[in-house]
Protein backbone atom coordinates (compact mmCIF):
# COMPACT_ATOMS: atom_id res chain seq x y z
CA UNK A 1 0.00 0.00 0.00
CA UNK A 2 1.23 2.95 -0.75
CA UNK A 3 0.43 6.07 1.38
CA UNK A 4 1.32 8.25 -1.68
CA UNK A 5 -1.59 7.65 -3.70
CA UNK A 6 -3.92 9.34 -0.65
CA UNK A 7 -2.85 12.71 -1.31
CA UNK A 8 -5.82 14.95 -3.14
CA UNK A 9 -5.86 18.13 -5.18
CA UNK A 10 -9.08 18.90 -4.54
CA UNK A 11 -8.57 21.27 -1.86
CA UNK A 12 -7.76 24.90 -2.97
CA UNK A 13 -4.25 26.83 -2.43
CA UNK A 14 -4.15 30.90 -1.83
CA UNK A 15 -1.49 33.02 -3.01
CA UNK A 16 -1.30 35.85 -0.07
CA UNK A 17 -1.79 38.54 -2.48
CA UNK A 18 -5.79 37.32 -2.50
CA UNK A 19 -8.16 38.67 -0.26
CA UNK A 20 -10.07 36.47 2.41
CA UNK A 21 -13.46 36.64 0.73
CA UNK A 22 -12.81 33.29 -0.71
CA UNK A 23 -10.97 32.06 2.37
CA UNK A 24 -13.97 32.54 4.34
CA UNK A 25 -16.45 31.18 1.49
CA UNK A 26 -14.19 27.49 1.76
CA UNK A 27 -14.12 27.73 5.90
CA UNK A 28 -18.06 27.75 5.72
CA UNK A 29 -18.70 25.18 3.37
CA UNK A 30 -15.97 22.71 4.21
CA UNK A 31 -14.74 20.97 7.76
CA UNK A 32 -11.10 20.98 6.54
CA UNK A 33 -9.15 22.68 9.53
CA UNK A 34 -6.72 24.66 7.77
CA UNK A 35 -5.93 25.71 4.29
CA UNK A 36 -2.62 26.58 2.63
CA UNK A 37 -1.10 29.80 1.13
CA UNK A 38 1.37 30.55 -0.81
CA UNK A 39 3.74 33.04 -2.39
CA UNK A 40 3.79 33.04 -6.25
CA UNK A 41 3.51 29.95 -5.91
CA UNK A 42 5.82 28.95 -2.97
CA UNK A 43 4.30 27.74 0.60
CA UNK A 44 4.41 29.97 3.44
CA UNK A 45 1.47 28.46 5.62
CA UNK A 46 -1.53 27.70 6.64
CA UNK A 47 -4.60 29.88 7.52
CA UNK A 48 -7.02 28.15 10.31
CA UNK A 49 -10.52 27.92 10.61
CA UNK A 50 -10.15 28.76 13.98
CA UNK A 51 -9.35 32.33 12.99
CA UNK A 52 -12.24 32.61 10.85
CA UNK A 53 -14.54 34.90 13.07
CA UNK A 54 -11.82 36.98 12.86
CA UNK A 55 -11.60 37.24 8.89
CA UNK A 56 -12.74 40.13 7.13
CA UNK A 57 -13.94 39.65 3.53
CA UNK A 58 -12.54 42.69 1.87
CA UNK A 59 -9.11 41.81 3.84
CA UNK A 60 -6.25 40.52 1.81
CA UNK A 61 -4.58 37.13 3.58
CA UNK A 62 -1.02 39.63 3.38
CA UNK A 63 -2.65 41.16 6.50
CA UNK A 64 -2.79 37.36 8.37
CA UNK A 65 1.00 36.77 7.31
CA UNK A 66 2.08 36.53 10.95
CA UNK A 67 -0.33 34.26 11.93
CA UNK A 68 0.24 31.48 9.32
CA UNK A 69 1.02 28.41 10.72
CA UNK A 70 3.56 26.62 9.09
CA UNK A 71 3.35 22.86 9.21
CA UNK A 72 4.07 20.38 6.46
CA UNK A 73 4.54 16.92 5.19
CA UNK A 74 6.58 15.61 1.85
CA UNK A 75 5.19 12.61 -0.18
CA UNK A 76 8.15 10.22 1.87
CA UNK A 77 6.27 11.10 5.09
CA UNK A 78 5.63 8.01 6.98
CA UNK A 79 2.00 7.57 7.59
CA UNK A 80 2.44 7.15 11.32
CA UNK A 81 4.58 10.65 11.16
CA UNK A 82 1.77 11.57 9.39
CA UNK A 83 -0.64 10.70 12.52
CA UNK A 84 1.58 12.36 14.36
CA UNK A 85 1.38 15.44 12.72
CA UNK A 86 -2.15 15.93 12.44
CA UNK A 87 -2.80 15.27 16.29
CA UNK A 88 0.18 17.82 17.44
CA UNK A 89 -1.59 20.39 14.99
CA UNK A 90 -4.98 19.65 15.71
CA UNK A 91 -5.41 19.56 11.87
CA UNK A 92 -7.82 17.15 9.59
CA UNK A 93 -5.55 18.25 6.34
CA UNK A 94 -1.68 18.30 5.76
CA UNK A 95 -0.29 20.58 3.20
CA UNK A 96 2.48 17.84 0.78
CA UNK A 97 5.10 19.39 -0.78
CA UNK A 98 8.22 18.63 -3.02
CA UNK A 99 11.76 19.44 -2.78
CA UNK A 100 11.11 23.38 -3.87
CA UNK A 101 8.53 24.00 -1.13
CA UNK A 102 5.76 23.85 -4.20
CA UNK A 103 2.45 22.03 -2.69
CA UNK A 104 1.87 19.31 -4.71
CA UNK A 105 -1.55 18.43 -3.14
CA UNK A 106 -3.00 17.52 0.71
CA UNK A 107 -3.65 14.85 2.81
CA UNK A 108 -6.92 14.25 4.61
CA UNK A 109 -7.22 12.81 8.27
CA UNK A 110 -10.02 10.40 7.13
CA UNK A 111 -8.12 9.03 4.26
CA UNK A 112 -4.92 8.17 6.61
CA UNK A 113 -6.90 7.19 8.83
CA UNK A 114 -8.67 4.69 6.58
CA UNK A 115 -5.25 4.16 5.47
CA UNK A 116 -4.32 2.82 9.29
CA UNK A 117 -7.29 0.86 9.75
CA UNK A 118 -6.51 -1.24 6.30
CA UNK A 119 -3.01 -2.62 7.91
CA UNK A 120 -2.79 -6.07 9.35
CA UNK A 121 -2.86 -4.08 12.71
CA UNK A 122 -6.31 -3.76 12.54
CA UNK A 123 -7.62 -6.05 9.84
CA UNK A 124 -5.72 -9.44 11.24
CA UNK A 125 -7.24 -11.20 14.18
CA UNK A 126 -5.33 -11.21 17.26
CA UNK A 127 -5.72 -9.42 20.71
CA UNK A 128 -4.45 -6.55 22.20
CA UNK A 129 -1.95 -5.58 24.84
CA UNK A 130 -0.71 -2.53 26.53
CA UNK A 131 2.17 -2.73 28.52
CA UNK A 132 4.32 -0.50 30.71
CA UNK A 133 7.76 -0.12 31.78
CA UNK A 134 10.61 2.72 32.59
CA UNK A 135 11.24 4.91 29.79
CA UNK A 136 15.14 3.37 29.52
CA UNK A 137 13.78 -0.83 30.01
CA UNK A 138 12.54 -1.53 27.30
CA UNK A 139 13.52 -2.07 23.53
CA UNK A 140 10.79 -3.14 20.37
CA UNK A 141 13.65 -6.13 20.00
CA UNK A 142 13.42 -7.62 23.22
CA UNK A 143 9.39 -6.92 23.17
CA UNK A 144 9.27 -9.02 19.25
CA UNK A 145 11.22 -11.57 21.68
CA UNK A 146 8.71 -12.16 24.21
CA UNK A 147 5.71 -12.28 22.04
CA UNK A 148 7.75 -14.41 19.43
CA UNK A 149 8.67 -16.64 22.34
CA UNK A 150 4.75 -18.02 23.36
CA UNK A 151 4.56 -18.60 19.53
CA UNK A 152 2.65 -15.73 18.61
CA UNK A 153 3.41 -13.06 16.21
CA UNK A 154 3.80 -9.34 16.75
CA UNK A 155 1.35 -7.71 14.30
CA UNK A 156 2.38 -4.40 15.30
CA UNK A 157 3.68 -2.06 18.06
CA UNK A 158 3.87 1.52 19.04
CA UNK A 159 4.24 3.73 22.08
CA UNK A 160 1.20 5.30 22.95
CA UNK A 161 1.88 7.00 26.31
CA UNK A 162 5.21 8.70 28.25
CA UNK A 163 5.24 10.34 31.69
CA UNK A 164 7.28 10.59 34.44
CA UNK A 165 9.66 8.36 32.83
CA UNK A 166 7.54 5.81 31.95
CA UNK A 167 6.25 4.14 28.83
CA UNK A 168 3.20 2.82 27.53
CA UNK A 169 3.25 0.39 25.01
CA UNK A 170 0.31 -0.99 22.65
CA UNK A 171 0.62 -4.18 20.78
CA UNK A 172 -1.17 -6.28 18.42
CA UNK A 173 -0.25 -10.35 18.94
CA UNK A 174 -1.43 -12.65 16.56
CA UNK A 175 -3.10 -14.74 19.03
CA UNK A 176 -6.97 -13.98 20.96
CA UNK A 177 -5.15 -15.97 24.29
CA UNK A 178 -2.56 -13.53 25.61
CA UNK A 179 -2.37 -15.16 29.25
CA UNK A 180 0.85 -16.61 28.20
CA UNK A 181 2.21 -13.65 26.90
CA UNK A 182 0.93 -11.66 29.33
CA UNK A 183 2.85 -13.54 31.96
CA UNK A 184 5.88 -13.78 30.28
CA UNK A 185 5.98 -10.09 30.16
CA UNK A 186 5.13 -9.83 33.93
CA UNK A 187 8.59 -11.72 34.21
CA UNK A 188 10.29 -9.57 32.57
CA UNK A 189 9.23 -6.72 35.44
CA UNK A 190 6.38 -5.17 32.66
CA UNK A 191 3.41 -4.23 34.25
CA UNK A 192 0.08 -5.06 31.90
CA UNK A 193 -1.95 -2.15 31.88
CA UNK A 194 -4.21 -3.55 29.63
CA UNK A 195 -5.29 -7.02 28.19
CA UNK A 196 -7.87 -8.88 26.75
CA UNK A 197 -10.66 -10.56 29.36
CA UNK A 198 -9.04 -14.26 29.04
CA UNK A 199 -6.17 -12.90 31.25
CA UNK A 200 -6.03 -14.59 34.29
CA UNK A 201 -3.69 -12.84 36.06
CA UNK A 202 -6.28 -9.43 36.03
CA UNK A 203 -9.66 -11.93 36.24
CA UNK A 204 -7.88 -13.67 40.05
CA UNK A 205 -6.81 -10.61 40.69
CA UNK A 206 -10.34 -8.97 40.25
CA UNK A 207 -11.91 -11.97 41.94
CA UNK A 208 -9.96 -11.29 45.10
CA UNK A 209 -11.01 -7.92 45.03
CA UNK A 210 -14.51 -8.54 44.95
CA UNK A 211 -14.12 -11.19 47.56
CA UNK A 212 -12.53 -8.59 49.76
CA UNK A 213 -15.59 -6.12 49.41
CA UNK A 214 -18.19 -8.32 50.35
CA UNK A 215 -15.85 -9.37 53.50
CA UNK A 216 -15.30 -5.67 54.62
CA UNK A 217 -19.43 -4.89 54.03
CA UNK A 218 -20.51 -7.69 55.87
Amino acid sequence: MQIQNQIITTVPIFEVSETLKEVIQFFEETTFSHVAVTENGIYIGLLSENDLACFEPAKKIEDWRLELETFSVTKDTAWLDLLEMFSRNEANVLPVLDENQVIIGYYDLEDIVAFFINTPFFKEPGGILVIATGIKDYSFSEIAQIVESNNARLLGAFITDSQNDVVQITLKVGTLNLNEVAQTFRRYNYTIVYGNSDDQFLEDLKQRSDYLEKYLNV
